[in-house]
């Protein structure tokens, strides 16, 4: 995935230099080049992402139920 994006970024980059100004250069590597790389790499990244909240939610859960299952094992001991 990252090897397009550099590539994109490398194309938009050669596009850029061409232009007549540098005003139109700066404006065309950010608007065809960074922008649009950034929305994209983001989407792609979203399954990722909510792999990750759902393990972390996981290990939250599973936790939790290790603290519960520890207090009244404490009870016990203590009477």
């Amino acid at each position: 995935m990252y090897i397009v994006a550099i590539a994109w970024i490398y194309v938009v980059l050669m596009m850029s230099i061409t232009e007549h100004s540098v005003v139109a250069g700066v404006m065309t590597f950010l608007l065809y080049g960074v922008l649009p790389l950034l929305i994209i790499l983001y989407l792609m990244d979203a399954p990722r992402r909510k792999r990750k909240r759902a393990a972390d939610e996981k290990l939250l859960r599973d936790e939790e139920m290790k603290a519960q299952a520890s207090v009244p094992s404490q009870m016990d001991e203590k009477a």
